[in-house]
């Protein structure tokens, strides 16, 4: 039998987390004997896949997976699982096709995954739990199982393999949902994907000083993000709100620059493996949460800390 593994693309290119759902579907392929199949829509290039792991590569040409409603994907992926295994990354994307495929499959769904399953006959994973503040060990009662792995968690790990790929023609039923346009972020590095985030709040005073934060993050390799009231006050999109009415993220490395830490932004970046926070108020919350801390102006800091990485890399 062999494990699914949806993989996700944008722009003709696989996602990061696409590698990271492979690397994921090998580690669970070691474990149970069986081979790797991923699926994808719409790829130029499907060889890539090959040096995480995936045996064969199933390439349905002809649509465009951004705009098909996740009941059609959701279809689309169920359609192809031969296995008792389907995994998909726990982005919005896969978060939203999951549940299709597991109610078509009858299978067992266990989401936001972080390492490989410490057994298979009956899996047993730990996946993250309460706004990723705890760690919970799930068991699947169910003979098929759908995982959704979390992004940045168990890593892209190389595993290469002689792989082939296979092209199919897409064949798409009709759903009960028409999606008319999608709108993507302008950034070059995905917010939801990026291991490093650079972010901001209202510390910064107006949107006139948001050039400091942009610096540090092109200094620093990183993305640009912002605070719910940053966005709402139209210093910087919404697209880059991260906190529990934004995005959730989970980089290795969030550097919060003049943010309180309202519970609410927390729990949109507690999941982060590391948490650096630069406020001028000794008592603000977030330094509870934060790994590192610097008391200071983020005018005086900021700029010094961007030049400190520049000298470091050059």
């Amino acid at each position: 039998m062999s494990i699914l593994v949806y993989t996700e693309t944008q722009d003709g290119k696989f996602k990061k987390n696409a590698f990271e759902a492979v690397s994921y579907a090998k580690a669970v392929a070691d474990k149970t004997g069986d081979t790797v199949t991923a699926l994808a829509i719409d790829i130029t290039d499907a060889s890539e896949l090959y040096q995480y792991g995936a045996d064969n590569v199933k390439v349905l040409t002809g649509g465009n997976a951004h705009k098909l409603s996740p009941e059609v994907v959701g279809k689309l992926i169920s359609d192809n699982a031969d296995g008792n295994f389907v995994v998909l990354s726990h982005s919005a994307e896969g978060s939203s096709y999951a549940p299709f495929v597991a109610h078509n499959l009858g299978a067992a769904l266990i989401t936001n995954v972080i390492e490989a399953p410490e057994s298979t006959s009956p899996l047993k994973v730990k996946r993250k739990a309460f706004s990723g503040k705890g760690i919970m060990l799930s068991e699947a009662i169910l003979e098929k199982t759908v995982l959704t792995v979390a992004t940045n968690a168990y890593g892209i790990h190389e595993n290469a393999v002689e792989g082939s790929t296979e092209e199919v023609a897409l064949e798409v039923t009709e759903g009960k949902v028409n999606v008319e346009s999608v709108e993507t972020n302008s950034g070059s590095i995905d917010l939801k994907e990026a291991a490093i985030v650079v972010s901001g709040g209202r510390g910064l005073k107006g949107p006139e000083n948001w050039g400091m934060i942009e610096a540090l993050a092109e200094a620093i390799g990183g993305a640009t993000a912002a605070s719910k009231p940053v966005s709402d006050m139209g210093w910087r999109p919404h697209s880059e709100h991260v906190g529990q009415t934004g995005k959730a993220i989970a980089p290795n490395l969030y550097i919060a620059i003049g943010i309180s830490g309202a519970i609410q932004h927390l729990a949109g970046v507690n999941a982060s493996k590391n948490i650096v926070v630069i406020n001028n108020d000794a008592e603000a919350p977030f330094f509870g949460a934060a790994d590192y801390g610097i008391v200071g102006d983020a005018f005086e800091v900021v700029p010094k800390l961007t030049e400190a990485i520049k000298k470091f890399k050059s």
